[in-house]
């Protein structure tokens, strides 16, 4: 009889780890190809916008660096100042409309979302689900549609041609009621506020001081969309607003940009309308690079569960 080799688990560990290497450890080319694809194809339009900000009308047309290199001549500083003195440096004040439109109306549709989304997470009540589900119907409505509507509400009350046509329709995001009702479901546990409860905190008490620290990651993604979409709105503030101190930077330099297409009847400013897109976008990128953290500490809810 001829014994045979028993493989011990100390003994196969090392071969599995071999085959798995072997299999899934080499580099992925095909995988990081897509991921160099995707990247470039987001990163080349910031790249162009990045360039063209440093050109003269001339050079952003003739320029000897092309579209995607950097003219001999920097012309970025000429460029800022140019936009702070061309029409009386009316491109700030439509930048700080944009401050303004975008920060009362993301705080303001951030905190109705909270409280929506963890009223239909933690609540039971009639109608919840009947409730909800308009609310889903509403996030597949795209916003163009209803701009239409919204001008002959905001017209019948008399508030067309004011910075509350811009503000008040801000404040509704469905999606952002959605997202806060999928992450309270799953980052506050029902045993929480139900200990809360028993220690005798009220309701308020306990949302503020148990749910609310646990809400934060989604806190900060539902204030970042909301402030993003306000800021990025063009078609509500195109049909609400007439006077041009009111504009905010998008129609401002779509302004701008219909008085270049005029050809010789207009004026040629498409280098401050390089360098007004190029400036209105940096609050987005560092409030993005700042807030990053808190979705990060975010990541591990519901690891656990």
């Amino acid at each position: 009889m001829v014994a045979l080799p028993v493989s011990t688990d100390r003994d196969a560990a090392p071969r599995r780890r071999r085959s798995s290497s072997g299999v899934s450890g080499g580099p992925r080319i095909g995988s990081h190809a897509l991921l160099i694809v995707l990247a470039l194809y987001f990163v080349i339009p910031l790249w162009w916008l990045v360039v063209a900000s440093t050109k003269s009308n001339s050079g952003l047309f003739t320029g000897s660096g092309g579209p995607l290199w950097f003219d001999d001549q920097f012309t970025f500083f000429e460029n800022l100042s140019q936009l702070g003195s061309y029409q009386n440096g009316i491109y700030w004040r439509w930048l700080g409309n944009s401050f303004l439109y975008a920060l009362t109306g993301g705080v303001g549709a951030t905190v109705l979302s909270v409280l929506a989304g963890y009223g239909f997470a933690k609540y039971r009540f009639r109608g919840r689900s009947a409730f909800f589900a308009l609310l889903l119907g509403a996030v597949m409505v795209p916003l163009t549609a209803l701009v239409i509507p919204t001008f002959v509400l905001l017209s019948g009350i008399g508030l067309i041609n004011t910075i509350w046509a811009v503000i008040l329709p801000s404040l509704l995001s469905p999606f952002g009621v959605y997202l806060m009702r999928i992450y309270t479901q799953d980052a506050v546990a029902d045993e929480l506020i139900d200990a809360a409860r028993v220690d005798g905190a009220g309701e308020l008490r306990t949302f503020l001081q148990v749910a609310l620290p646990l809400l934060k990651p989604a806190i900060v993604t539902v204030l970042l969309i909301s402030i993003v979409a306000t800021w990025n709105n063009f078609f509500l503030p195109l049909a609400v607003l007439r006077d041009p101190l009111l504009l905010p930077v998008t129609v401002g330099l779509n302004n701008w940009q219909a008085l270049s297409n005029a050809g010789a009847g207009g004026e040629q400013v498409w280098n401050l309308i390089t360098t007004g897109a190029f400036v209105s976008i940096l609050p987005l990128v560092l409030s993005f690079l700042t807030l990053q953290r808190y979705w990060q500490g975010g990541l591990a809810v519901g690891s656990l569960k």
